[in-house]
C-alpha cells in the first residue's frame, strides 16, 4: 500500500495511480477529487486568518492551539503551498501581543536606555580619545552590537517563546542558557533597584527650597566641607569636599559607619523604605504582563528626552558651558590606536544594547508574526546610541559650568565615574543653578523612570521565560509568581540596603553581570549560527519579513559577532581590574568570591547539557544528535517536517 503526499488516499500497489491535471501556477487545482490550492490563493487565505486571528486576539478571547488554514509562501514538491512554521499555527494559549506597535517600540527603548546611557557613555567617551572615540564606538556597534540586537529580536519574534524553552527549538543541549540568563537577571536586580533607590531619596530631598547637598551647615557635613560656589575667604584645596559629595557618601549611602564588605554595619531605614516604593512601582507595572508595562513606557521612555532637552538648553546658557562640550567632542587620535580604547568601546556598545538578558526575547515574543523585526532591530539600537551621545552633550555643559566656577580644567571635576558622576558633580551643579530645586528635581525623576523601565522590563524577561517553561503551573498564577518574585528582589537587594551597601553594589555590578553575560551571549550566538545553521535562521526570518538577511548580517552571525564577544572576555581575562571605591581597595579574598559569584550562573550551561545527554534515551551519538536537533510537540510533528540543524 503507498499514501499519497496530499490528499493521504491509499492505493493499492497494483492500481495505478490518478495523474494530476496540469494547473498554471496562479490558478487553483483538483487532484484526485480533491481541491488543491495555489500559493496565490493560500496567500489570501492567510491574509485573511491573520486579519480575523488579529480581531479575534483584541477582544480578549481565549485563543486555541489551532491551525486556521494554509499560511505558507513557498512550494512543495507538488507544487502546493508548504506549510508554514510552527510558530505562526500554533498561538500559544493565553500569549498576549502588544496593543500597537509603538507599545513594543517603547518598551524596547525603555529597557536599552538606562542609567548607563547618561553616566557611562559620556565618561568612557572623553577618556578614550573624545570625538576620537566615536569611530570605534560605530564600529563596534555595526559589526557586533546591533547584529545580536537583531538577533535577538528575530529569535523571541520567530519561536514565540521566553529564553529558556526557545533553546528547545534551537539547540536543546543549550537549554542551560536560558536558567544562567535569568539567575544573572536576578543577580542584576539586587543591586540596580538599590541605584534607583538612590534617585528617588535625591527627588525626594529636592522638594525643597533648597537641596540640602548645597550647604556645609548640615549634622553630616566635616571641617573639610567647601562650598566653593559660595566662597567667601575659604579656597578649594586638595584636602577640600564638596556638600554634594558629603551629602551622597554620609546621608544617602552612610558608607562612613562601613569599613568595606567585611564590615557594612546596619540596614540604612531610608533606602529600604525607597526600595520598597520602588518595587511597589515595578509589581503594578508587570502583573498583568504586557497590557500595563506597554502603557507604563509611554511615561518612563519618553520623559527623560524631555527632561534631557530641557536640561541641554538649560546647561548651554551656563558660563563655561562650551569648555565642557570642548573636552567632550574634541578628538585625541592618537587614543584610536590604543586597544584599551577599542576594549572600551566594545563593552560599552555591549552593555548599552542588552543582548545577552533575555529581554529582547521576551518583548519580541509578543510582536505579531509578520512584523518587520529588522526595521525595529536598526530604529531602537540607533535611538539608544543616538541617546548616549546626546546625554553627553548634557552632562558635559554641567561640568564644564563647575570648571569655570573651581577655575580648574574640566578634567578635573570629570574623575568621578559611574554613579558618583550623577548623584555628586551633577548633583552639584543642578543644586547650585537659579531654580536648583525644579532642576534637581526633573534630573532625578529622569533618573528614577530611566531605573524604572529597564528594571521592570529586566524582569519581565525572567518573567516570561519561567512562565513560558511552565505554563501549567504558572500561566494562570502571573500575579503571585510576580509577587513572589518581587519578594525575592527585595531580600536580594537588603545587603545592598546597608551602609556598606554601595560596596555590595559595586561587587555585584562587577561580578555577577560582567564577564558572565558575555559568555552566555557568546554561547547563544555560537549555539545559533553554528548549531541551529545560518541557513536554518535566515530561513525562519524569510517567513516573517519576506526577505532573507544579506550577507553582511549572515557573516556578523557567524564569524564577526562571535569574535567581537570572544575579544571582551579575553581581555577581561587578561587585564583583570584593580576594583576601588572612594578609598577603599577590594581585599583579595572579595575577587575569589566574585568569581564564584560569576560562575554561579554560567555553570547552568555544562550542567543542562551532561544533564540533557544523560536523559536522552539512545547510543552516545544517537543522543548527541538528539540533544542538537530541535524538539517538535505532538501539534507540530504531525504537521511540520523537522529540519535537522547544521552540525
Amino acid at each position: 500500500m503507498e499514501i499519497h503526499p496530499l490528499n493521504n488516499e491509499v492505493y493499492p500497489l497494483n492500481t495505478e495511480k490518478p495523474t494530476a491535471e496540469p494547473a498554471k501556477e496562479a490558478e487553483d487545482y483538483k487532484e484526485n477529487g480533491v481541491l488543491i490550492q495555489s500559493p496565490r490563493t493560500a496567500k489570501k487565505i492567510l491574509r485573511k486568518d491573520r486579519k480575523k486571528l488579529s480581531k479575534f486576539l483584541k477582544k480578549g478571547k481565549k485563543r486555541q492551539a489551532s491551525f486556521v488554514g494554509p499560511i505558507g509562501e513557498g512550494e512543495g514538491g507538488d507544487g502546493a503551498p508548504t506549510l508554514h512554521s510552527d510558530v505562526d499555527k500554533i498561538v500559544p494559549s493565553g500569549r498576549e501581543n502588544w496593543s500597537n506597535k509603538v507599545d513594543f517600540l517603547l518598551s524596547v527603548i525603555g529597557y536599552v536606555v538606562d542609567l548607563g546611557n547618561v553616566w557611562r557613555f559620556p565618561y568612557i567617551c572623553y577618556q578614550n580619545g573624545g570625538g576620537a572615540f566615536l569611530l570605534p564606538y560605530i564600529v563596534m556597534a555595526m559589526f557586533g552590537g546591533i547584529p545580536l540586537f537583531y538577533m535577538e529580536l528575530a529569535l523571541g519574534q520567530y519561536h514565540r517563546t521566553g529564553a529558556i524553552s526557545i533553546w528547545a527549538k534551537i539547540c536543546p543541549l543549550f537549554k542551560g542558557i536560558g536558567y544562567a540568563i535569568c539567575i544573572i537577571d536576578l543577580y542584576i536586580s539586587f543591586y540596580y533597584n538599590t541605584i534607583i533607590s538612590w534617585a528617588l531619596f535625591y527627588l525626594y530631598s529636592s522638594l525643597n527650597s533648597m537641596p540640602p547637598w548645597t550647604s556645609c551647615q548640615n549634622v553630616w557635613n566635616t571641617p573639610n566641607c567647601t562650598n566653593y560656589f559660595l566662597m567667601g575667604n575659604d579656597t578649594w584645596t586638595k584636602f577640600s569636599v564638596s556638600p554634594a559629595e558629603e551629602f551622597y557618601v554620609r546621608q544617602v549611602l552612610m558608607a562612613h559607619k562601613s569599613n568595606g564588605l567585611g564590615d557594612v554595619g546596619g540596614i540604612n531605614w531610608h533606602l529600604l523604605i525607597c526600595l520598597l516604593i520602588i518595587l511597589t512601582l515595578v509589581y503594578f507595572s508587570i502583573w498583568h504582563g504586557i497590557r500595563t508595562s506597554g502603557k507604563v513606557v509611554w511615561v518612563t521612555a519618553t520623559l527623560p528626552y524631555f527632561v534631557l532637552f530641557i536640561l541641554l538648553i538649560r546647561g548651554a546658557t551656563l558660563p563655561g558651558a562650551w569648555k565642557g562640550i570642548v573636552f567632550y567632542l574634541h578628538p585625541q587620535w592618537n587614543e584610536m590606536f590604543a586597544v584599551q580604547v577599542w576594549i572600551d568601546a566594545a563593552t560599552q556598545i555591549f552593555f548599552s544594547m542588552g543582548p545577552g538578558f533575555g529581554v529582547l526575547i521576551a518583548l519580541a515574543s509578543y510582536n505579531k508574526f509578520d512584523d518587520n523585526c529588522f526595521r525595529d532591530a536598526i530604529i531602537t539600537s540607533s535611538v539608544n546610541c543616538l541617546t548616549s551621545f546626546f546625554a553627553g552633550f548634557v552632562i558635559f555643559t554641567i561640568l564644564g559650568y563647575m570648571a569655570e566656577k573651581r577655575s580648574e580644567h574640566v578634567s578635573e571635576v570629570a574623575k568621578d565615574l559611574g554613579p558618583s558622576l550623577l548623584f555628586i558633580s551633577c548633583a552639584e551643579a543642578l543644586a547650585n543653578m537659579h531654580a536648583s530645586s525644579f532642576y534637581s528635581a526633573i534630573f532625578f525623576l529622569m533618573l528614577v523612570t530611566m531605573g524604572l523601565d529597564t528594571t521592570f522590563l529586566g524582569l519581565e524577561g525572567v518573567i516570561t521565560a519561567v512562565m513560558d517553561e511552565y505554563p501549567d503551573l504558572l500561566r494562570k498564577r502571573r500575579k503571585w509568581f510576580v509577587l513572589v518574585l518581587i519578594i525575592i528582589c527585595t531580600l536580594g537587594s537588603m545587603s545592598t540596603l546597608t551602609f556598606g551597601g554601595v560596596y555590595v553594589v559595586k561587587f555585584f555590578e562587577v561580578y555577577a553581570t560582567g564577564t558572565a553575560v558575555i559568555v552566555v551571549v557568546f554561547l547563544e550566538a555560537i549555539a545559533v549560527s553554528w548549531f541551529y545553521g545560518m541557513k536554518n535562521f535566515c530561513k525562519d526570518i524569510k517567513e516573517m519579513i519576506g526577505f532573507v538577511p544579506g550577507k553582511f548580517w549572515q557573516i556578523c552571525w557567524v564569524v564577526i559577532s562571535p569574535v567581537f564577544l570572544l575579544f571582551i572576555i579575553i581581555s577581561f581575562l587578561a587585564l583583570p581590574m584593580e576594583i576601588k571605591l572612594f578609598n577603599y581597595t577590594y581585599p583579595h579574598w572579595s575577587k575569589v568570591l566574585g568569581n564564584f559569584l560569576g560562575l554561579s550562573s554560567i555553570i547552568w550551561v555544562p550542567i543542562y547539557m551532561v544533564y540533557k545527554i544523560i536523559i536522552t534515551p539512545g547510543t552516545f551519538g544517537e543522543r548527541i544528535l538528539k540533544s542538537i536537533t530541535p524538539e517538535r510537540s505532538e501539534i507540530e510533528s504531525s504537521t511540520v517536517v523537522v529540519h535537522l540543524n547544521a552540525v
